[in-house]
């Protein structure tokens, strides 16, 4: 599981606040005397799977350090419309300047965790755990996949560096390797690193018995039938930790799940998750 560290969070935030308040945010400026306070309460307008309020919290935060800042949830935590994910109290001026970044950061993530907490309810029962993928906004991956966890799926390789993963196109470029494709691959990837896990893609089942044979540690089912992920399956004999990918949404994973893989990986948790519908309202009655 990814764990986020207090200055990548930081930096995060400060960049996102460069961008957005520039030389200064000239409405609250011109409109809210530096004196003036509030308090806020960050709501969720919907059911949703919490995530990201480290970032919010660092948000208010960055703008003044006297704000009072409360939580009232935690990440993971399922929230019911009209829940309270965290309150803010201070400066009137800090707490509007900061409000968006804080928000689009708590949305996103709590967007990709309430995705991935459906798919993770929809095979639960079974044996199958649902991954993510390198599918990621460029420079939010850590945090994209903190809240892929957050949701309840598994964290799959954090980049190219971690795992080795060969796929169509790395074996294409070795069509005229002996005795296979999928075992010179295999072969070269342990002798240049041993410590890795290694990954075999298979279109089919005559690349899975290959990938088998190789002795991957895992084999990605890409693209795979039903009766192509059971077939896969009876080859295997618990050889090795087998992944379905490749067209998977929530009204087809049970099945997926059911055939017996090991793994579900699934793109559209941190490329097509919507953000969630989340507010921050003033108490009118403590504006002074």
């Amino acid at each position: 599981m990814i764990v986020l560290g207090t200055e990548e969070i930081r930096d995060a935030v400060r960049r996102a606040l460069d961008e957005d308040v520039g030389s200064g945010d000239a409405t609250t400026l011109a409109t809210v005397p530096e004196t003036a306070t509030a308090r806020a309460q960050m709501v969720a307008r919907e059911f949703m799977v919490v995530c990201g309020l480290a970032f919010a919290e660092v948000a208010f935060r960055e703008l003044s350090t006297e704000l009072e800042v409360q939580w009232m949830a935690r990440d993971g935590d399922r929230l019911s419309q009209g829940g309270q994910l965290l309150s803010v109290t201070g400066s009137a001026r800090a707490i509007l300047t900061a409000e968006r970044v804080a928000l689009n950061f708590v949305q996103r993530l709590s967007g990709i965790a309430t995705l991935t907490a459906q798919f993770a309810e929809a095979i639960k029962g079974t044996s199958a755990s649902i991954l993510d993928t390198r599918k990621t906004t460029p420079g939010w991956r850590r945090f994209e996949k903190y809240a892929v966890a957050a949701g309840g799926g598994q964290n799959h390789r954090e980049g190219l560096f971690d795992m080795v993963l060969i796929k169509d196109n790395h074996l294409a470029a070795l069509q005229e390797a002996k005795p296979n494709p999928v075992m010179a691959a295999v072969r070269r990837a342990r002798e240049r690193y041993p410590a890795l896990e290694v990954e075999v893609e298979a279109d089919n089942l005559d690349q899975v018995g290959q990938a088998l044979e190789a002795g991957a540690d895992i084999v990605l089912l890409d693209n795979m039938s039903l009766e192509q992920l059971r077939a896969a399956v009876s080859l295997n004999r618990g050889r090795c930790k087998l992944e379905a990918s490749g067209g998977v949404n929530l009204s087809t994973v049970r099945a997926i799940a059911e055939t017996g893989v090991d793994f579900i990986s699934i793109g559209a948790l941190t490329h097509s998750a919507r953000a969630m519908d989340i507010a921050l309202d003033f108490d009118t009655s403590l504006i002074s």
